[in-house]
């Protein structure tokens, strides 16, 4: 039988898990990246240099390859490449108009009205006037978001008020539009209450929901992403809350043959959807936490969908308490790092720092901020949380 190939776009450090698994499954796995020192290529079978958001030059590398699948784990810059790659290739994953609702908040906005998936009310903008105005007219007696209609990461978000400064909201809509890959902006209803993502897998029309994680985020304005955690520690009457509304999200998207990151919050006992993406999830959420969480392999589930395989969502491991937290030290320029080795301890599953003497620690405005990780197992979640927590402050950073 001959061997399946992979075409994986993108080979960064979320990434270089997926390149591995492939190639632990026995497949050969091409990897592309515009960076030629991308941490993926020492895994992959074969190591392509090229621009991976360029649609007819990915298009030519998968027909010369002759790819079986393509897979863009845990990033959405090459969805529509992806989906582009399946339809000419009639490959199984999802097609590049999919590609484009799964990653174009406003026309997923529009899909979850019309499949009935709960979301936020939620308006395309035209211009920062434009904005304000709808901000004064529409959104009486709630805050709202301005997001970018197409980024992730928390890049460009910035939570709005009507009472506030109307030069600081042309500000942060100014941002949210240099953020946005299509340009414009959307302002959208504030939902207060706590933050989840939703770990699922799609495979001939049935959706597998994995995992219900919850997340810890910075406070207003950016919401950046500080942490998750698996299983939840929520109730099962809002787990199951959760996992509905995401199901029925995914649905109204119409993807099928994918993994889904589905991102989620609850207000009043009500789940709102906040967006799915048709991928792998980031943050290491899927490519670690769920497997540790939940036993089951959805990397290699995730591979395998791409391939057109049945993916084996069966437990092959014990289930864990996991959760990841994330270094945000002080802004300033870094002097030194100390009591590294608080993060010997047998209970830490993986641990990176991002940043050296001399570096510069940005403010926390987006998922790219972050200084470095740890990922503990427990017990339970709330051990996991408890441990994580504990390293976190035990890691000292100065700055000055």
């Amino acid at each position: 039988m001959q061997q399946k190939r992979l075409l994986v776009l993108a080979a960064g450090i979320l990434q270089t898990t997926v390149i591995k698994k492939a190639k632990a499954m026995g497949y050969y796995v091409v990897a592309a990246d515009g960076d030629s020192n991308a941490r993926g290529f020492n895994y992959a079978d074969k190591a392509i240099c090229a621009n991976i958001t360029d649609e007819e030059e990915m298009l030519k590398i998968a027909h010369e390859e002759q790819v079986d699948g393509v897979i863009h784990p845990c990033s959405e810059v090459s969805m529509n490449v992806m989906g582009r790659i399946n339809e000419e290739l009639g490959l199984a994953g999802i097609t590049k108009e999919q590609a484009i609702r799964a990653t174009n908040k406003h026309l997923m906005r529009e899909a979850f009205e019309k499949g009935n998936a709960p979301s936020p009310k939620s308006i395309l903008t035209e211009s920062a006037e434009d904005a304000w105005n709808r901000l004064q007219q529409d959104f009486d007696g709630t805050d709202a978001i301005l997001k970018p209609s197409r980024n992730s990461g928390s890049r460009g978000i910035a939570k709005v008020t009507r009472d506030m400064d109307k030069a600081e909201f042309v500000k942060a809509y100014e941002i949210a539009l240099e953020e946005s890959r299509d340009k414009s902006v959307l302002i959208e209803q504030f939902i207060e209450g706590p933050e989840f993502s939703i770990e699922i897998i799609v495979w001939n029309g049935n959706v597998n929901v994995l995992t219900v994680t919850d997340k810890k985020t910075t406070e207003a304005p950016h919401f950046v992403e500080l942490g998750h955690n698996q299983p939840s520690c929520h109730t099962a009457e809002e787990v199951d809350t959760l996992k509905a509304a995401a199901v029925a999200g995914v649905k109204a998207l119409g993807v099928n043959n994918c993994a889904c990151h589905a991102e989620a919050k609850l207000m009043d006992g009500k789940a709102y959807l906040m967006e799915i993406g048709a991928r792998l999830g980031g943050d290491f959420i899927s490519t670690e936490l769920t497997h540790l969480s939940t036993g089951i392999d959805m990397v290699a589930a995730a591979v395998d969908v791409a391939l057109g395989i049945e993916p084996d969502l069966s437990v092959k491991e014990q289930p864990k308490g996991a959760c990841i937290r994330y270094f945000c030290p002080k802004p300033g320029k870094l002097v030194r790092i100390s009591n590294i080795e608080a993060l010997d301890d047998p209970r830490v599953y993986k641990k990176m720092i991002y940043v050296q003497d001399g570096d510069m620690i940005p403010e926390v405005t987006s998922s790219l901020c972050r200084s470095g990780h740890v990922i503990v197992i427990e017990v339970t979640p709330q051990k996991a949380i408890e441990l994580a927590e504990k390293l976190i402050s035990e890691v000292i950073f100065v700055t000055e």
